[in-house]
């Protein structure tokens, strides 16, 4: 059986990019079981709660839900345990040292499929503040109120 090209998302975590100002992403593959690969490829998973952490100079993914595979048997996995993540040395250092000193946090971002590889995007991220998330959201209410304005002007149904 051919392996699949391109780049199937099984989850995202939209809330992730609305708590958190992201600087940094960072792709990374999961160190996985059986089951939990063919639950993946069902489509099911979840981020909710989901966060990377350092642990004996190694990152892992703590929180993520992935339920248990329908057709499993006594193989099938733990649907919240945590997975090791599959990062270069250099980016591990990196990353381990930024989420030291500056106050930093790992977000999963996303879970996919990169060419039959199951990967997840971690965000090295900063909590935003209420006022941030505020501003945001005013930000995105003007820029939608200027692009309808432009959109009927356009069309001309402005004066």
């Amino acid at each position: 059986m051919p392996r699949e090209k391109g780049r199937k998302v099984v989850a995202s975590n939209r809330k992730a990019r609305h708590d958190y100002a992201i600087l940094d992403t960072y792709e990374a593959g999961m160190a996985l079981t059986g089951t939990e690969v063919k639950s993946l490829r069902a489509g099911r998973a979840s981020l909710v709660d989901a966060f990377a952490q350092e642990r004996n100079g190694e990152i892992y993914l703590y929180g993520m839900h992935i339920p248990e595979y329908t057709q499993g048997t006594w193989t099938n996995h733990e649907p919240r345990r945590t997975r090791k993540l599959l990062l270069k040395r250099l980016e591990i250092d990196r990353l381990i040292g930024k989420t030291r000193e500056a106050g930093l946090t790992l977000v999963p971002l996303q879970v996919y499929f990169s060419d039959g590889w199951a990967k997840v995007e971690i965000g090295l991220a900063k909590g935003k503040k209420s006022y941030d998330k505020r501003q945001d959201i005013a930000k995105r209410d003007a820029d939608r109120e200027i692009a309808r304005a432009t959109g009927r002007r356009r069309k001309g149904m402005d004066d």
